[in-house]
């Protein structure tokens, strides 16, 4: 598949509508246990545009399935797999199903785009969590002294 038909990783904020989803669900459900690799990743790539942590969950899930069995299949599953990882707050993993596919893709502007979103709320989740750190150990400080004052 070739790159103009994936989204760039700024769609990752947009999710589907509830219809939208529904309509890749009732595939998804309708093909059963016959169910084809493309309804599959379909409805997992729906999944995992949600705003919803459990579809997200899901959606992660159904994409490694298609990773471990299809091979033709891996270069999308690693770029949406780093997409869902992201989208539910682990970084890491993100970041390793990124650089997969940046070691095999170096110029992927998907995967480029991705990665820098993943360093830009690294990166400010990492300052709100130290301006939260910080913030607790003041008021330790404050607690201590005051119980130090009450002391004397």
């Amino acid at each position: 598949m070739s790159e103009r038909y994936l989204p760039y990783a700024a769609d990752a904020e947009q999710s589907l509508s509830p219809d939208e989803l529904l309509v890749l669900r009732r595939q998804y459900e309708r093909e059963g246990s016959q169910v084809r690799v493309q309804t599959k990743f379909n409805y997992a790539w729906g999944l995992i545009k949600s705003t919803k942590k459990a579809e997200q969950q899901m959606g992660v899930y159904l994409m490694h399935e298609i990773y471990s069995e299809h091979d033709e299949r891996k270069r999308e599953c690693l770029y949406y797999l780093g997409i869902g990882y992201y989208k539910m707050g682990e970084y890491g993993n993100a970041r390793v199903y990124t650089e997969q596919l940046l070691a095999l893709e170096p110029d992927n502007k998907q995967a480029k785009s991705l990665r820098e979103l993943i360093d830009a709320r690294v990166s400010r989740d990492g300052m709100i969590g130290l301006a939260v750190s910080g913030g607790a150990i003041a008021l330790l400080g404050i607690a201590a002294a005051a119980i130090f004052k009450r002391s004397k």
